[in-house]
């Protein structure tokens, strides 16, 4: 898979808002990687829970996928959101933005499922947020090697290299998307999937819808990446996230493949959508 080298990146947030010093802390980082990053305006809006309203989120997104200035898009954050204003994105997107390559996770797993299902490039990995996060400028430094087409063997999920078409996605979102217009097309995929901040039994629930799915039960098989920040529960639930992951995965004849390198955190790796390696500096 060869991108071409992203020297202007759009940032936009389809869900909510960032903080605008941290903006400014990863704009000068991109200036390191010789990346000129573009915040829209935006990304710095409130509307209750949102970075702006449905409109003003769905309107930016639009109009950076559609500028041919602009390189890449990249995710300000996740939050919660992007479902609102899918389908009032995708009719609108022209064939500038078909072109570009998008990245982003978490939330952003409603847009980037659309995408991939329309022919799009989109990756799972790092926002422009997760500077935030303890060890966070790694977490920055490996999204713009790879917006910027200088990744490294390390930037990227070590299942990549298997050359099997994959996918990731935030288990929450995923099970969210299954019987939408949106819901990916992942026959023959090797399916990654993270989550954070749910209880043992929010996971054991998702994951029996996801792995139920007419749909998904057409993987090639399925790789666990990190369940983080697991809330307890009373009663406690018994299992773990491997256990319970195994469990459904056998109930529903899906090939369980281990653990993936992707979840809520700076260490999270880079999972292009579809066959073949980005190429490597």
């Amino acid at each position: 898979m060869s991108l071409p080298l992203a020297t202007r990146i759009g940032v936009v947030a389809p869900a909510s808002r960032i903080n605008e010093n941290t903006a400014e802390r990863v704009r000068a980082i991109g200036t390191e990687f010789g990346a000129d990053l573009f915040f829209h305006p935006q990304c710095f809006l409130t509307c209750g829970h949102f970075a702006g309203e449905d409109s003003m989120r769905s309107d930016a997104f639009v109009e950076v996928a559609n500028n041919p200035s602009v390189d890449a898009l990249w995710w300000a954050r996740g939050g919660y959101g992007a479902n609102r204003i899918v389908g009032n994105v995708l009719p609108r997107l022209n064939e500038v933005a078909r072109h570009k390559l998008y990245l982003g996770y978490s939330d952003a797993g409603f847009l980037l499922s659309a995408l991939y299902n329309a022919g799009f490039r989109v990756a799972h990995g790092p926002v422009a947020r997760d500077l935030e996060r303890e060890g966070g400028q790694a977490a920055i430094a490996r999204a713009l090697r790879f917006l910027t087409g200088k990744a490294t063997l390390g930037d990227l999920e070590p299942s990549v290299h298997d050359g099997l078409p994959l996918a990731a996605f935030n288990l929450t979102i995923l099970s969210h998307l299954l019987g939408t217009p949106w819901e990916p097309n992942l026959a023959s995929h090797i399916l990654l999937l993270e989550d954070v901040s749910e209880p043992m039994y929010a996971v054991d629930r998702a994951l029996f819808h996801v792995t139920s799915s007419p749909g998904i039960r057409k993987v090639a098989g399925i790789k666990l990446g990190r369940i983080s920040d697991v809330p307890p529960n009373d009663p406690d639930f018994g299992q773990t996230e491997d256990q319970v992951t195994r469990h459904w995965c056998t109930v529903n004849a899906i090939p369980y493949l281990g653990r993936a390198d992707i979840g809520h955190d700076a260490e999270n790796k880079i999972v292009p959508f579809g066959a073949g390696s980005p190429e490597l500096s």
